[in-house]
């Protein structure tokens, strides 16, 4: 698989492409150095990386102008839309880390509670590899002007606060589970 011209396929504007590319390849990074704390679990790392390349391909299909993409859906839909694109592309697989990366992921809870125009069903990680990709994806923005730079830890909770002390709670644990 070539994630990258996966990406150009669906990301039609040059700058919305850009974007992605580069907050992707950021993701991707951060999510293979998370891995090498992790040798001894036999983490499929092709798979980590493209996984961590195409999580967010479904921003191409969101109401989403800062990042040049002119869809119709919610942003906060990307997640679900990026599953039915790579299940049409046939990577089942990559489609579960597209549906699971928000946030710290997304329970049927939050998604009722927040009345979120989401299925109300459980989207959280679950496999190890699902859970990397989610949390590399929270240490960089996609927003001009804040691309490019990784968060310190403290930002990243401070974000995650506004969800709750539990997802923060998650962010904790993945800390101590990746040994950072």
């Amino acid at each position: 698989m070539n994630a990258v011209a996966l990406l150009e396929k669906y990301f039609h504007d040059p700058y919305a492409f850009r974007i992605i590319l580069e907050h992707s390849r950021m993701v991707a990074a951060k999510a293979l150095q998370t891995a090498r704390n992790l040798e001894e679990m036999g983490l499929d790392l092709n798979f980590l990386e493209e996984a961590a390349m195409l999580h967010d391909i479904g921003v191409c299909r969101t109401a989403a102008p800062k990042y040049h993409c002119h869809g119709i859906e919610p942003y906060i839909r990307h997640g679900i839309i990026g599953k039915e694109i790579l299940e049409a592309e046939g990577f089942p697989r990559h489609a579960l880390v597209c549906e699971r990366h928000i946030g710290v992921g997304l329970s049927a809870a939050d998604i009722r509670s927040q009345r979120l125009p989401l299925p109300e069903k459980d989207m959280t990680p679950q496999t190890l590899e699902e859970k990397i990709v989610c949390f590399a994806d929270l240490f960089y923005s996609k927003s001009p002007g804040k691309s490019g730079k990784e968060k310190s830890i403290d930002k990243v909770k401070t974000g995650l606060e506004i969800f709750g002390e539990h997802k923060v709670m998650i962010f904790e644990g993945w800390l101590k589970d990746f040994k950072i």
